[in-house]
């Protein structure tokens, strides 16, 4: 009886533990339904070849249960959302690189190789405490037994049937309830993508391209600022540092004799995944996971890019994340895709980052933007801002020093490591900070210096970060900002609730990402008044 009883509260106590993800802790649950039902089973059970599989294949479903419940809670703590098997498969490719960029290749791996060691050990602790159970001597084992066993199916029967168990409080089934909740997950992202499908089909003519003679001869830049979302400047304990920077860069654009306005949009996902506010920005299309983004490459459309190359713009796309194969890059079909091998960069990267913004905007300016006579459309991906956010740079005053990127192997090795920082989350938060304004000091120094009447730049955040920086609930919004010497090119923005200066009106609004290339034709679909 005790060794029944003894194994019945492990069981319930690991089932329990598939609640921790969504819970954030064990939850108000109790009694895991399924525990009853090994318990008793096993007890009932005769010694032989068949209790021998039948623990197997018990062991073997906790442990992928167990696995299944890990990777629920990290996409929790870093997507903002529950995992979807159906949407999200393709990501363990992606977690791989981002822990081998942050850590190391031998770092990942080990990682790797110790959850497989654990897994693995769970499976055989839990086979040999389910063979460990003595066939019932007496009785009263025999009832009790019998007893778990009916509980057990009786109460996961009435359960999933909907009844309300008053003999058993807080009962739950988790492992049966993790499948069921994938399936669903499952059948919903199907019939998304079906609507999605539809929606390409409806819209024929909305995969044209557009020309936007009101922005002829007008260089357009977008940097997509990582991780950079509206938390950072309305949560107090952000709002600080980054606003501060933000004033700065009023001041020095306003020097310059430039004019900025700064709104919010919805981007499309919480966390990671910048590559969908990527497309949903460039289509105007809400490409909100995996299976949309994958669907999309699979069709003809024309996007921004097209846009601009109708115009008359050179188009290139500059990706210094970017360092093993992109064949989905070619979709867009830009004039130039510069990945970080095709950027002569003599520095050292930096933990994840390949090379620090400030290089990025000064071979961008120096190497690319002015290669023809042709205005040019570009968009830059900012990485510094990226997790694992240390070390934090200092910006070079003087540009011209910048050269290379040689003079940025003063810092190689500086700062402290990523598995150092992480271990205290305030001090992470702290360095989320300082990464955002880091990447807002460079852009905005940038702008200042470069910009004039003849070009458009447009600043936007491509996600919030983690739920672990921004806390549960947070605005889906990222902070836009826009610059030119022109006031004129600004306009639109205004007219759609935009506001002068560097701090957005609000971190909420109804406008979505995708929404930005729509602007673009309404306002610049005409020639400029000042071509008329």
């Amino acid at each position: 009886m005790l060794r029944l009883f003894a194994t019945f509260a492990i069981l319930n106590a690991l089932l329990l533990g598939l609640e921790i993800p969504r819970h954030g802790g064990f939850g108000p649950n109790w009694v895991a339904l399924e525990a009853l039902v090994l318990a008793g089973l096993f007890t009932l059970m005769p010694p032989g070849r068949w209790s021998r599989g039948l623990a197997g294949v018990a062991a073997s479903l906790l442990a992928l249960l167990s696995l299944l419940a890990l990777a629920d809670g990290l996409a929790r703590m870093s997507l903002g959302r529950s995992l979807n098997l159906y949407l999200d498969y393709p990501l363990i490719r992606s977690v791989y690189h981002l822990m081998a960029g942050s850590v190391s290749v031998p770092g990942a791996i080990a990682a790797g190789v110790a959850l497989l060691l654990v897994v693995t050990g769970l499976a055989l602790f839990v086979r040999w405490l389910l063979l460990s159970l003595p066939a019932p001597r007496s009785p009263i084992a025999l009832a009790a037994g019998v007893a778990m066993l009916a509980a057990g199916i009786a109460g996961t029967t009435a359960f999933h049937a909907g009844t309300a168990l008053p003999s058993l409080p807080r009962a739950i089934t988790p492992g049966a309830t993790l499948v069921l909740d994938q399936l669903r997950f499952g059948r919903s992202a199907h019939s998304e993508r079906r609507e999605f499908e539809a929606l390409l089909a409806d819209e024929p003519d909305a995969g044209r391209a557009t020309p936007l003679p009101g922005l002829d001869g007008i260089d357009v830049i977008i940097g997509f600022i990582e991780s950079y979302g509206v938390s950072a400047l309305f949560d107090d304990r952000y709002a600080r540092v980054v606003g501060k920077q933000l004033e700065a860069i009023e001041q020095d654009v306003a020097a310059a004799g430039l004019h900025m306005v700064s709104g919010t949009l919805n981007a499309p996902m919480f966390g990671g995944q910048s590559w969908l506010a990527h497309a949903s920005l460039l289509t105007g299309l809400r490409v909100r996971n995996q299976m949309h983004y994958e669907f999309l490459l699979g069709t003809q459309r024309a996007s921004l890019v097209q846009d601009f190359q109708q115009t008359g713009h050179r188009t290139l796309a500059v990706m210094p994340a970017i360092t093993r194969p992109w064949p989905e890059g070619r979709w867009y079909g830009y004039d130039e895709i510069h990945e970080a091998s095709d950027i002569p960069y003599a520095g050292p990267e930096f933990n994840w980052v390949t090379m620090p913004d400030q290089f990025t905007w000064w071979h961008f300016e120096h190497s690319l933007r002015r290669g023809d006579d042709r205005p040019v459309f570009a968009k830059l991906a900012l990485i510094s801002s990226h997790a694992p956010w240390v070390p934090i740079l200092p910006v070079i005053e003087d540009w011209d020093q910048i050269g290379d990127g040689s003079v940025f192997l003063q810092w190689e090795g500086e700062g402290e490591t990523p598995e150092s920082l992480w271990r205290n989350h305030d001090r992470v938060r702290e360095h989320y900070a300082l990464s955002v304004a880091y990447a807002l000091e460079t852009a905005g120094r940038y702008a200042a210096r470069f910009t004039d009447s003849e070009t458009l730049l447009i600043l936007v955040g491509d996600h919030q970060p983690a739920p672990l920086i921004t806390g549960a609930d947070a605005s889906p919004g990222v902070p836009v900002h826009v610059f030119s010497g022109a006031p004129e090119l600004l306009e639109p923005f205004r007219d759609r609730g935009f506001v002068p200066g560097g701090r957005p009106p609000s971190e909420h609004t109804d406008a979505d990402m995708d929404r930005l290339r729509g602007w673009l034709q309404e306002a610049f679909g005409a020639p400029s008044p000042r071509e008329r």
